[in-house]
This record gives C-alpha cells, sequence and structure tokens, in this order.
C-alpha cells in the first residue's frame, strides 16, 4: 500500500502541482485549502505526513501544527512545514510548534520527495501492537476505532456515520469538556461563528446516543448540561 500525504495548502495552484508531482512519486495524496477542514481530513483519512502551509486564512499553519500536538490521534502525525516564510525566526517557530522539518518555497519537487522519505522512514511503527494503538480512543470503557469508524462500548459495537464519528471523536478526545451547540458546529463541522443551526447539534447528539449508550434516554457518556453544552462524561 502507498504512504498517504495529506497537503495543507490555500493557493489552489500550489496546491494542484504539489498534489500531481507527489502521486508521480507513487504516493496517495489527499488535499485540502484551509487548516481546519485540514484537521477534519488528517483524522478522517490518517495520512502518514502531512505537508503543511503556514500563511493560509483563519488557521494558520502553526496553529493547526499546534492543534495537532494536542490531539491524542495525531500528535505523533509527521509535519512538514512548506511555506513562503524562510526567515530563521519563522523556521523556529514552526518546530515549536511541532513541525518535523520545513522547507521553503520555491522549493524543488524531488527535494520534498527526499525530505518526506526521510521522514517516513522515521515515523513507521515497530509493532503490530503500536499500530493498532495509533488508530484507538479510548475514555473509560469507550473505544473509538478511528479507522473503521466503529465504538465499542460493554452493550457491543456499532459503525458511526462520517458525521457521528467526527462528534464522539470530539468529544472523546476532550473527556469532561464542556461544548456549546455553537462551539460543536464551529469545532466539528467548521460553520463560521453564528451559523449554522443549534437543532442540528442536538440531531446529531440524539443519534450518537442511540447507537452508543445503554439507555438513550438517561445518557451514560455524551451528557447534557443543562444551559452550557454537551461532554463526554469520564468514569
Amino acid at each position: 500500500m502507498s504512504d498517504r500525504i495529506l497537503v495543507i495548502e490555500d493557493d489552489e495552484l500550489v496546491a494542484l502541482t504539489v498534489q500531481t508531482a507527489l502521486k508521480k512519486f507513487g504516493y496517495q495524496v489527499f488535499a485540502t485549502l484551509n487548516g481546519r477542514s485540514g484537521l477534519q481530513h488528517a483524522r478522517r483519512y490518517r495520512p502518514d505526513v502531512v505537508v503543511l502551509d503556514v500563511m493560509m486564512p483563519g488557521m494558520s499553519g502553526f496553529d493547526v501544527c499546534r492543534e495537532m500536538r494536542r490531539d491524542p490521534l495525531l500528535k505523533d502525525l509527521p509535519v512538514l512545514f512548506l511555506t513562503a516564510k524562510g526567515e530563521e525566526t519563522d523556521r523556529i517557530e514552526g518546530f515549536l510548534a511541532g513541525g518535523d522539518d520545513y522547507l521553503t518555497k520555491p522549493f524543488n519537487l524531488q527535494e520534498l520527495n527526499l525530505r518526506l522519505r526521510a521522514l517516513l522512514r522515521r515515523s513507521k511503527p515497530t509493532t503490530a501492537q503500536s499500530l493498532a494503538t495509533q488508530y484507538m480512543v479510548q475514555v473509560g470503557d469507550v473505544s473509538l476505532n478511528c479507522r473503521t469508524f466503529e465504538v465499542s462500548t460493554p452493550v457491543g459495537t456499532e459503525l458511526l456515520t462520517n458525521v457521528q464519528f467526527d462528534l464522539l471523536y470530539h468529544l472523546m478526545s476532550n473527556p469532561g469538556q464542556i461544548f456549546s451547540a455553537q462551539q460543536l458546529l464551529q469545532d466539528v463541522w467548521d460553520y463560521p461563528p453564528r451559523a449554522g443551526s443549534t437543532e442540528l447539534v442536538r440531531a446529531h447528539v440524539r443519534n450518537l446516543r442511540e447507537k452508543i449508550e445503554p439507555e438513550s434516554s438517561k445518557p451514560r457518556y455524551v451528557r447534557t448540561i443543562k444551559g452550557h453544552g454537551y461532554m463526554f462524561a469520564q468514569h
């Protein structure tokens, strides 16, 4: 199976150029044009390396990398910054944000390939067990398989839809933290501030509970905190 590369780059021409070149080098390539979407792609498709631009509207590449390093699923994912910001202070900020390598524009595509190969060699898991644990999020007696989108509880295993997975993953990655419906619209589904319907969140929470709760009317895991929002309870 070919290695999977995620390119996060807001310039469509650069993204297309990099994507086309990396496919010719034999990689499987995904591309997205902003940071929040890039995080969602990383969680959903589990690339082997992320190629990340820095200067993007809304969420900079440095912010994306910091978010990855706080995320239990993405914290060990290799990140190569590919950017026009070439000053020494920029490179230092990139490494402090959690980057593994830094290549400035304009760049040589062969050099990009060689750097990706080096990151891949260093990041390959050494055992089947370490590979398996990369894809699991566990909170109490609930485990979420991020490769198969299956959630396991004491009452059984259920297959989640993409929307249900994104919601449960976000809540389980921050157990005990309360999120308002508006926060979830922004953090999980990338709605602009004050956009989207909170009824949409309630509907997704209700559907998720029907799959994971022993009694959906008396939720044990995905709790409603009246007047505040939702949280995944730690047991």
